[in-house]
């Protein structure tokens, strides 16, 4: 069983795969400021919770977009199991071709995505990913990484929307009953949901139109399952677990 932490601007998800399989996932709060020590009670508390010694496991593997929580977990991840983590960045095995202009610069979930989508759904393939930014990313039918596109999140726009007016209030990103809202909650929950699957629609459409065929389509973060049964695209698949199964597919590709 290895230990696997994606480490995200709203939150950190930790999981605890043995054989491919997502046996536990727990998603916590992310905090810059969390020391080292303060990550090491929380994994132990979180291992002790399912009856596991964080000794035992046979390894770790972490991927971070915030370098100030990377570097702590790090250090508390070595202490807390004794063997030094693996981490999702320059240098490490990932099977695709990285073209784009900066390969260096590519966010490490992004890469961890697009390993998982092209190996268990197939290539090409496009992987939204609905996060504190939602993000459109293309693994084309070359096993290439292509690149795509980055949007402010749903939550992050609505609630700076929230913030900048003086009426409009904070809202939960739950789909309205019908797209012409009566009442102002309902309005906001119109765009942000049917707004939000008319984009994917329109940029998947525009995607596929550009590579010059059809992609299999994946979806993973908090919102998609909200989000993705909105969309007029057929056949979007929504797995929660897409980035854990890659850091399971990464840890064995490098081990």
């Amino acid at each position: 069983m290895i230990l696997a932490i994606d480490v995200g601007n709203t939150h950190i998800v930790i999981g605890m795969i043995e054989d491919g399989v997502v046996r536990n996932t727990v998603r916590v709060h992310t905090d810059p400021r969390e020391t080292a020590t303060e990550h090491i009670i929380k994994l132990r508390q979180i291992t002790e919770f399912y009856g596991l010694d964080p000794t035992a496991f046979e390894g770790s593997i972490l991927s971070s977009v915030v370098p100030r929580v990377t570097e702590a977990l790090k250090t508390a991840l070595e202490k807390l199991t004794g063997k030094k983590p693996m981490v999702v960045g320059p240098g490490i095995k990932t099977g695709l071709n990285l073209r784009v202009d900066e390969p260096g610069s590519v966010a490490a979930d992004l890469i961890v995505g697009g390993v998982a989508a092209s190996a268990y759904y197939g290539t090409p393939v496009i992987i939204i990913d609905m996060g504190t930014a939602t993000t459109l990313t293309v693994v084309d039918k070359n096993n290439c990484f292509r690149g795509g596109a980055i949007y402010p999140g749903v939550k992050l726009s609505y609630g700076a929307l929230a913030a900048g007016t003086s009426l409009l209030p904070e809202i939960a990103v739950l789909p309205p009953k019908k797209v012409v809202s009566a009442n102002t909650v309902d309005c906001m929950r119109s765009g942000a949901v049917f707004g939000t699957a008319a984009m994917l629609d329109g940029m998947i459409e525009r995607m596929e139109e550009e590579l010059g065929y059809p992609c299999t389509v994946v979806a993973t973060g908090g919102l998609a399952r909200h989000v993705v049964p909105c969309c007029r695209r057929p056949g979007i698949t929504v797995d929660r677990e897409l980035l854990l199964k890659g850091l399971w597919l990464l840890y064995r590709k490098n081990s």
